[in-house]
C-alpha cells in the first residue's frame, strides 16, 4: 500500500505543479481581431503604475526593469503587441509640444501579470549615456522615456497609447505548431507573453500542445530576464519548452570567441532548419544590431546545406514564418 500511496503522491504532485492559473475575463478572447490604436497620441490614456522592479543582478551591465501598469481594462491588447509611452515634458525639438511617442514590447499577456486583464507589464532597460572621455554618465544625454519609467512610483501617472503592431502576434490557428524565439535582452518581451499563454494560464481556447523553443542573449547570468519563470516552464513542460541561452561575456563559441545567440542558432542549425521546413514559425525580437550576425549565420548554415538563403527566406516570409520586430 504504501508504495501505491507514495507513488499516487509523486503523481499528484507534479500534476499540481502543471495546474494552470485560472484567467479573466474570458471576453478577451472573443475579438476576431487584435486591438489597434485605440489611444492615439494626441488622446493617450492615462494609466496608473503598479510596481517597478529590477529584473537584473548586481553585474548585470546596466539596468533592466519589469513595470507594470494599471490600465483598469481600458487599453487591451494581444501578446506581441506595444504600447506607446509619451514620457512627461516638453519636446526638446518641439517647444511647446509634448514628447515624441515611445514603443515598448508588452511583455505580460492580456490578461496581465495578475490575470484580470486590468494591467500590462513592460520590460525596460535604462538608457544611460557615458562621456567617452571622462568615462562618467552625462545625465544630460540619457534616455528620457526609459529613465522616467524606471524611476517611476506606485502610484505614478503615464501616458499611454495603442496598442500597436501586427508583426509579432502569436499564431494560434494550430495549437501544436512550433515557435522558437530568439531574443535579445529586452527583446525577450514579447516571448514572455506567449510562454504564459501556453504554460502558464488556463485559456479554454487556447491549449499548447507543440513546441516552444526560446533562445536568450544578455551579457551575463546577473543579466538574465525571467530566467526563473522560464526555467519553471522547462520542470513542468520538458517536451513542449527548450530554452538555451548564450551568455556573452561568460562562455565562449566553439571558435574562442565570446558566444552569441546566432552561435547557439549555429550549434542547432540542423535542427532548426528541419523545424522550419516542417513550418515553424521564428521570431527575432531585440536590438537592431542581433539582425546582421544572425543573418549571416543563417546563410552559412543554409550554403553548407545546400540551399538558397535569400530563396529559403523569401519562403519563409511568404509562408508567414517569419517575424521580426527589432529597435
Amino acid at each position: 500500500v504504501a508504495v501505491g500511496a507514495s507513488k499516487v503522491l509523486c503523481m499528484s504532485v507534479q500534476q499540481a505543479s502543471r495546474s494552470k492559473v485560472s484567467v479573466a475575463p474570458l471576453h478577451l478572447e472573443s475579438a476576431k481581431e487584435p486591438p489597434l490604436n485605440t489611444y492615439k497620441p494626441k488622446e493617450p490614456f492615462t494609466a496608473t503604475i503598479v510596481s517597478v522592479e529590477s529584473l537584473v543582478g548586481p553585474k548585470a551591465p546596466g539596468e533592466t526593469c519589469h513595470i507594470v501598469i494599471d490600465h483598469g481594462g481600458n487599453v487591451p491588447y494581444w501578446e506581441g503587441q506595444s504600447y506607446g509611452v509619451i514620457p512627461p515634458g516638453e519636446n526638446p525639438k518641439k517647444p511647446g509640444a509634448p514628447q515624441n511617442v515611445r514603443l515598448y514590447s508588452i511583455a505580460s499577456t492580456r490578461y496581465g501579470d495578475n490575470f484580470d486583464g486590468r494591467t500590462g507589464s513592460l520590460c525596460v532597460r535604462r538608457a544611460v549615456y557615458y562621456d567617452p572621455e571622462t568615462g562618467k554618465e552625462d545625465p544630460s544625454k540619457n534616455g528620457v522615456c526609459s529613465n522616467f519609467l524606471c524611476n517611476s512610483k506606485p502610484g505614478d501617472k503615464i501616458q499611454l497609447t495603442g496598442p500597436s503592431g501586427k508583426i509579432m502576434l502569436l499564431p494560434e490557428e494550430d495549437p501544436n505548431a512550433t515557435h522558437i524565439m530568439i531574443a535579445t535582452g529586452t527583446g525577450v518581451a514579447p516571448f514572455r507573453g506567449y510562454l504564459r499563454r501556453m504554460f502558464m494560464e488556463d485559456v479554454p481556447n487556447y491549449r499548447f500542445g507543440g513546441l516552444a523553443w526560446l533562445f536568450l542573449g544578455v551579457a551575463n547570468s546577473d543579466s538574465l530576464l525571467y530566467d526563473e519563470e522560464f526555467t519553471s516552464y522547462l520542470k513542468q513542460y520538458p517536451d513542449n519548452f527548450r530554452y538555451d541561452k548564450a551568455l556573452s561575456r561568460e562562455q565562449k563559441n566553439r571558435s574562442g570567441g565570446k558566444m552569441y545567440v546566432q552561435d547557439k542558432i549555429e550549434e542547432y542549425s540542423d535542427e532548426i532548419f528541419k523545424l522550419l521546413d516542417g513550418g515553424a514559425h521564428i521570431y527575432f525580437c531585440g536590438l537592431k544590431g542581433m539582425m546582421p550576425g544572425i543573418q549571416d549565420t543563417l546563410k552559412k548554415v543554409a550554403e553548407r546545406r545546400g540551399e538558397s538563403w535569400d530563396q529559403k527566406l523569401a519562403q519563409l516570409k511568404k509562408n508567414k514564418q517569419w517575424h521580426v520586430e527589432v529597435y
